[in-house]
């Protein structure tokens, strides 16, 4: 008979468990899989046993009924999540204590965040890096066109109106004009009455 299903979270039904390994232990070992969406058909006989596992999952066993009115039998199938601690293993790197004792005392202890984020900003590493790492797109964008930019303006006449230290130089010389004509107008008035005098 055609044996048919989906495999299932049993923690979460509408969970399928992909790639499930699926073995008729009473026929063979005869080994199957499960594809990505859990689903499962292959050929078995009635009271065959067949054993459903997968990592991170209890196994499962499932035996078909006999005397079956079909060629087929479907059946969903729940495997219950599991989790195994492991217990700790440590690996070390010398064979005696004598060793490591000698290792650890002549270790050089490596620098905190904070050292190593000092010694990369310092003057000398950022200067070392700027001669020799090659700019990046951007970078040479802007060389480019501050190189452009200076080229342009050395050569050109710049409005002395666009320099801000102009400005007071022609605010003064606009009042220094102010009075000047004032003081031509006051000798000119003292100028005129002293001939109608």
């Amino acid at each position: 008979m055609q044996f048919t299903g989906v495999v299932y979270n049993a923690d979460s039904t509408s969970v399928i468990v992909p790639y499930v390994n699926i073995v008729n232990t009473s026929f063979k070992n005869f080994y199957s899989l499960s594809n990505y969406k859990g689903y499962f058909s292959f050929v078995a006989h009635e009271q065959d046993t067949i054993r459903f596992s997968c990592v991170g999952y209890g196994t499962i066993t499932v035996v078909i009924p006999a005397n079956l009115a079909a060629q087929s039998y479907t059946k969903q199938i729940f495997l219950k999540p599991q989790i195994i601690n492991l217990p700790v293993f440590k690996v070390f790197p010398w064979a005696t204590e004598e060793e490591f004792t000698k290792e650890f005392l002549s270790m050089k202890i490596a620098d905190d965040d904070l050292e190593n984020a000092k010694k990369n900003l310092s003057n000398a590493k950022i200067r070392a890096a700027e001669r020799t790492l090659p700019l990046d797109g951007l970078e040479s964008g802007l060389t480019f066109r501050d190189f452009h930019n200076n080229m342009v303006n050395s050569h050109s006449i710049t409005n002395p109106l666009m320099n801000p230290f102009n400005w007071g130089s022609l605010i003064k010389e606009i009042a220094e004009g102010d009075r000047s004509r004032a003081q031509d107008k006051d000798n000119s008035n003292n100028n005129s009455s002293t001939v109608s005098n």
